[in-house]
């Protein structure tokens, strides 16, 4: 799967505090490897993610191999989404 460099920091940046968290209990994996797929670089601490930047505008296209940790991530931001809506129908 191809995303911007952009549009992948867009969704990290929209994720709920503690997201990063569950995404790497939910996962098996630990949250540095989560943070290194949103584009951090501490490779020393957690794993390298299957991605490739290959450069260009909007910071460059990412290609994902695997789409897990993103799935996770829109999940995540569609539930938190729902429970905003209903706050404010409340």
């Amino acid at each position: 799967m191809n995303i911007t460099f952009e549009e992948l920091r867009a969704i990290k940046h929209k994720l709920p505090t503690g997201s990063i968290s569950r995404i790497a209990t939910e996962l098996n994996l630990s949250e540095q490897t989560v943070r290194n797929y949103f584009g951090a670089n501490k490779f020393g601490e957690g794993e390298i993610a299957d991605k490739h930047i290959q450069p260009g505008p909007h910071g460059g296209i990412v290609h994902l191999e695997d789409t897990s940790i993103l799935e996770a991530a829109r999940r995540i931001l569609a539930e938190f989404e729902k429970s905003e809506l209903q706050k404010e129908e409340s």
